[in-house]
């Protein structure tokens, strides 16, 4: 019956949640279709917390989120887009549209390198700036933070409150972590902040793929690549280039028109950016979005596609989140600060709402599942945790904050949205138990096949030098038969 009553649950969230479609959705909103650059500050929850149980205190909040807004991580991020357009204007090949989208993507990307003259014409500010932090970013996790403080100040404003917060080793994520703490910092100078980065650190704040998941990890680029290539292209071409035959011979359209439209995405990362969103329309947007949404889903969901192991990346995250809560009796916050590639399959791990959701038709797979729901910029995972104002008494409940709204969770409930936290931590720890099972199978079976491979090799190599032994001799008796034959020829002739 419990069983029941949180399926029910989640149905209405999901039904609530996606009342309208992905389609109608990025319409009204074109912004959203920046998947993983999307201005967190553009999507900001409206709905009020559902209070706590009667006689129920938050005393623990364990955080993950991801650095906020940033610049394109890699030159070549701009010049797959700038080049092309810059050789089809020595060509004469572009339209005024084309001219006038090549010189604001060039005055962007060169900006002046501020502060530092002796770089003047060496470096454009984009070349120095990639990967970094912008001030959208910065701002939205003050933003983050001080809604923290006003959600939970049970917790942030407590005198003295333990705050650890732990970050990667990238500087965004870094300066991320700095901002929300110096917002905590100025709503209670009394807190106790503990900073920490380090190499240590990173096996799970941002682990690396290995194993099993490592096998299954580049389906979701393959299928990115297929439906870029069979993208609608022709009315985008036209507009930019006036001469379709060149562009037949000269360009590849598709990754030209993929590799734009994340450069269009990303300009709402900083304040002062060109909106170059109309060279697209409508339609193009969607699929433009479609076509990353199933991308992540695959490379990070529990896909069937995938055979549903790609969150399980977060293992370590997950364990570490489990281990930390074991060790809390007072009142405090653990906040870890990585990235979307942490954050989302950790959200699918959780089985947050519709995260978990395993969809065979890519068709119909953003009716439950929306990445931009999940990851952008600045994306965060809060489980706060609530205990009886009388400590000894009653369970420990915790609820989870995808984004800072209420989701569901994958165990039974009577007080939805808050949870048990030793039925939910069970239900983890069983969930990567059978994950550790499936990868140490898959473990076994492809050092069985090392095994076989190298028992053949090794016959193969057996077998060449019994042959060459084989040829070897009847060589010699060759010559040897040879040698007898024109000894008896020579005796005849005597």
């Amino acid at each position: 019956m419990h069983r029941l009553t949180t399926l029910l649950v989640a149905a209405a969230f999901t039904l609530s949640s996606m009342a309208q479609t992905a389609r109608e959705e990025i319409k009204a909103n074109k912004y959203l279709s920046g998947s993983n650059y999307l201005d967190y500050d553009r999507q900001l929850p409206t709905q009020a917390l559902t209070p706590a149980p009667e006689g129920y205190t938050p005393f623990y909040m364990s955080h993950y989120g991801r650095h906020g807004s940033r610049w394109l991580i890699s030159e070549n991020s701009y010049t797959v887009v700038t080049e092309p357009l810059q050789k089809a204007r020595q060509q004469g090949k572009l339209t005024a549209k084309g001219e006038e989208t090549l010189k604001a993507l060039e005055d962007f990307v060169s900006l002046p390198v501020a502060n530092y003259p002796a770089l003047e014409g060496q470096y454009s500010g984009a070349q120095l700036r990639l990967g970094d932090l912008t001030t959208v970013g910065e701002r939205q996790h003050h933003g983050i933070a001080k809604r923290m403080v006003h959600n939970f100040p049970e917790i942030f404003k407590k005198e003295g409150v333990n705050i650890d917060a732990r970050s990667t080793t990238v500087v965004r994520c870094i300066l991320s972590m700095a901002a929300e703490c110096e917002e905590l910092a100025a709503a209670n100078p009394t807190a106790r902040i503990h900073n920490d980065v380090s190499k240590a650190l990173q096996y799970y704040l941002n682990a690396p793929r290995k194993g099993l998941i490592e096998s299954m990890g580049r389906k979701g680029r393959d299928l990115r690549k297929q439906m870029r290539d069979e993208s609608q292209v022709e009315r985008l071409m036209q507009l930019l280039f006036n001469d379709q035959q060149w562009v037949s011979d000269s360009i590849k359209s598709g990754a030209l028109m993929y590799n734009l439209f994340e450069v269009v995405t990303n300009m709402q990362s900083h304040d002062d950016a060109p909106d170059l969103y109309a060279l697209f329309t409508d339609d193009e947007i969607y699929d433009q979005w479609s076509i990353r949404n199933k991308g992540w889903y695959i490379d990070y969901g529990h896909a069937p596609q995938t055979e549903g192991v790609m969150p399980f990346t977060q293992s370590n995250l997950l364990r570490n989140i489990i281990e930390t809560a074991d060790t809390v009796s007072q009142t405090q916050a653990t906040l870890r600060f990585g990235h979307e590639v942490c954050v989302m399959p950790l959200a699918c791990l959780l089985e947050l709402g519709t995260c978990g959701a395993q969809v065979s038709n890519l068709d119909e797979l953003d009716e439950v599942w929306r990445n931009y729901r999940i990851f952008p910029m600045a994306c965060n995972i809060q489980l706060v945790f609530y205990r009886k104002d009388n400590k000894d008494a009653g369970d420990i409940l915790v609820k989870a904050l995808l984004n800072e709204r209420e989701v569901s969770l994958p165990v039974s409930t009577t007080q939805y949205p808050y949870y048990k936290w030793s039925e939910l931590r069970q239900y983890y720890l069983n969930k990567l138990a059978e994950y550790d099972a499936k990868e140490k199978a898959w473990q076994e079976t492809k050092a069985q096949d090392k095994d076989d491979e190298e028992e053949k090799a090794q016959q193969q190599t057996t077998n060449k030098k019994h042959n060459e032994t084989f040829e070897k001799s009847g060589s010699r008796h060759r010559s040897r038969a040879t040698r007898s034959r024109r000894g008896a020829s020579v005796q005849q002739v005597l």
